[in-house]
């Protein structure tokens, strides 16, 4: 036995030999160690020395900081209990307010804000570097709540009980120490947990494995297991869904990240598995029925339910119902209950829609239009909160936000709308469609001046994501802003003469679960083949050319980037990598990535490997290649996707000879910054990055 365990520990140390050989830079991952931060404040010193000093640099911060903290921005709230809650953040609340105001007040236009927690406040008097995070509070009276604090930004927070009456937070109340945790709110005295519960608590994703119950009084350590899920899942999740004076308790097992099998909680304590298909997403519970959106095909009692419909599940009878039966062309994005009625968003052809659903005994689900204005984003504000009255927006990439208020009887009027924060005189935006490597029509918007367009040959940034269900939205500004939003991108690039394209590709859900399915795993492939038929449309039509093509995307998008660096590099001229996935042999090592292999597969299996490792950008990094100088961005907090990716790729490029910028903010979580006046830094320095190396040095 002794020689067997020795000949085991031999080949390990082998293997991790071999490893490092071959990957020098591995001591990059360790996040806090001196010797990445020395080799990290380098490269940031190196970069923004050059970057800042452009002359442009400071008009681009400026421009940004003033769109980012602008008193005109829409307040947006949900209602709760005839109030509308409200988080605020501007120049002078760096980490932003969270506030309510009277419904009614709110709609006419002069809210009456009272403010429940100054985030600045709290930071400075409790010495701590709080960033706000979610926030969960007891419906319908909507006075107790939990209250999310991370440390920088970070996915891992501290929960603390807050009183709404009082506006304080409760002294004894429920705690959670630093982890990543979730719960949910089953009465005033009891809380569903899912935590960092000690030894064997979490899941190879560094995720919750087990939900417990928690009664208020009890030791954390003493609260009742409910259910245990396995170590190579990706998480257990507690659901409870408050339905008039009935509440429903579930746990949401995660065999993947996109999978879920949900579990009934029973009156007595037991578990009751639904029989939903994996691939189904609950909305929430109304008059008994779970409403559900499938993503694949379903059938269930001699009946078949279309992957992309939304459904109804009756939790007592276990009798199902389409409610919604989306076409080729649509792909729904939302769903508000309300107190008697569903609010659904959803998309045709990309264009933004609303509509009201009720539920009728004999003629089954009614829907009505809710009439807003054609050609651009539709998002659900507020439905629920103890009502049938919502607020919806619309806007586009060059129409600000307006807010609507919907009567239970489906009334729509304007209650506010943000002025425009340049003048989009001029600037057109159109929709096109290029055609894929396997035929594929993929479309994406185009956005630039009128004259800029006509003439040709313009200064391009192209954005592109195409991953997890996550579709790209002609979205004017949203929270957190990104510099592809109209605002952003109309002030700072496009009325400076340069065009910004989003791209639609498979990965997203454009189209619904069927267009994201098409780009998973093995068929990863086909989302950077559309957003390389994009890129070439673009230079084909004589929007643009090689030498004046630039490309940004994040996260998943950072992943994209590094695909077309390494394998389309000649047909850009810069390209923008934020907080990317790079290493793919890796990923799944690193904090959560082990919960992604759902959207790209396992590289520890060598048939998964071996799709995956064509398109690794990290091994697949080359000397004497036409690479652009790139800029390269991510942040030391950020404990979802390593910052190690981009470590990793900056020192990869450096050894094969090749410049580079880098920045790297030493906090901020995965969004890449913690406040607005980081992000407003941050757009600066990725703009700045395109004018020069799309319209050359400043004069």
């Amino acid at each position: 036995m002794k020689k067997t365990i020795a000949a085991v520990m031999t080949a390990a140390m082998a293997a991790m030999t071999t490893v490092n050989a071959s990957d020098p830079y591995l001591w990059l991952e360790e996040v806090e160690s001196e010797q990445a931060l020395d080799w990290v404040r380098a490269q940031n010193k190196r970069s923004l020395a050059e970057l800042e000093s452009d002359p442009r640099f400071a008009d681009l911060y400026k421009d940004a900081l003033s769109v980012l903290t602008s008193d005109a921005r829409l307040a947006y709230g949900a209602i709760h209990n005839g109030q509308v809650y409200n988080f605020w953040q501007d120049e002078a609340h760096v980490r932003g307010l969270w506030r309510r105001a009277d419904v009614e007040r709110y709609r006419n236009g002069e809210p009456d804000w009272e403010t429940l927690i100054d985030f600045d406040a709290l930071a400075k008097a409790e010495g701590e570097n709080w960033i706000k995070g979610d926030i969960a509070c007891l419906s319908p009276a909507y006075r107790h709540c939990m209250i999310e604090l991370s440390d920088g930004g970070k996915d891992a927070a501290y929960w603390r009980e807050f009183d709404l009456e009082t506006k304080t937070f409760v002294e004894g109340g429920f705690y959670l120490p630093e982890a990543k945790s979730w719960l949910a709110w089953v009465d005033v005295d009891t809380l569903l947990v899912g935590t960092d519960w000690g030894a064997d608590a979490l899941t190879t994703s560094g995720y919750p494995r087990q939900v417990r119950r928690w009664k208020r009084g009890a030791s954390k350590g003493d609260a009742e297991i409910i259910m245990t899920v396995g170590v190579d899942d990706v998480w257990a999740f507690p659901v409870v869904e408050h339905d008039g004076d009935d509440t429903y308790e579930f746990i949401l097992r995660g065999p993947s990240f996109f999978e879920r099998e949900y579990h009934q909680i029973g009156a007595d304590g037991a578990l009751a598995k639904l029989p939903l298909p994996l691939n189904a997403d609950m909305q929430g519970v109304l008059d008994g029925v779970a409403i559900f959106l499938l993503r694949e095909d379903w059938a269930y009692r001699g009946h078949d339910y279309a992957q992309g419909s939304l459904i109804g599940y009756d939790l007592k009878t276990g009798e199902a119902e389409n409610v919604f039966a989306a076409s080729d062309s649509q792909s729904i994005e939302g769903v508000g209950v309300g107190k008697s009625s569903l609010i659904v968003q959803y998309l045709d052809d990309v264009s933004g829609k609303a509509a009201r659903f009720s539920r009728n005994k004999k003629r089954g689900w009614i829907s009505k239009d809710i009439k807003l204005p054609a050609n651009g984003v539709v998002a659900i504000v507020s439905a629920g909160g103890g009502t049938d009255d919502a607020m919806v927006s619309f806007e586009n990439l060059t129409t600000p936000d307006s807010l609507f208020y919907v009567t239970a009887k489906n009334k729509v009027s304007k209650i506010a709308e943000t002025p425009p924060f340049y003048d989009a005189t001029g600037v057109m935006v159109e929709q096109r469609f290029a055609t894929s490597a396997d035929g594929t029509k993929v479309p994406y918007f185009i956005m630039g001046q009128d004259a800029v367009l006509k003439q040709g040959n313009a200064p391009t940034i192209q954005y592109g994501y195409g991953g997890f269900l996550a579709p790209i939205l002609p979205a004017y500004y949203e929270d957190p802003a990104r510099p592809q939003h109209g605002a952003l991108a109309g002030l700072m690039w496009v009325k400076r003469g340069g065009v910004m394209v989003l791209s639609n590709i498979r990965g997203g859900s454009e189209y619904g679960p069927r267009w994201h399915e098409a780009a998973l795993k093995e068929n990863r492939q086909r989302a950077f083949d559309d957003f390389i038929a994009i890129s070439e449309d673009l230079i084909e039509t004589g929007v643009t050319s090689p030498s004046k093509l630039g490309i940004i995307g994040r996260s998943n998008g950072g992943l994209l980037m590094g695909a077309m660096l390494t394998q389309r590099p000649e047909l850009y001229a810069a390209i923008d990598i934020g907080v990317p996935l790079f290493d793919m042999k890796r990923y799944n090592k690193l904090l959560a990535g082990a919960s992604w292999m759902g959207e790209y597969g396992n590289p520890d299996i060598e048939e998964e490997w071996a799709y995956i490792s064509k398109y690794s950008p990290y091994q697949n990094l080359k000397a004497d290649q036409p690479y652009p100088k790139v800029l390269l961005y991510t942040s030391t907090k950020d404990d979802r996707v390593h910052p190690g990716h981009a470590r990793k790729a900056a020192a990869r490029l450096a050894e094969l000879g090749y410049d580079f910028y880098y920045y790297e903010n030493i906090e901020g979580g995965h969004g890449g910054t913690a406040n607005q006046k980081q992000l407003a830094r941050r757009t600066a320095l990725e703009y700045v990055y395109f004018f020069r190396q799309l319209m050359g040095e400043a004069e």
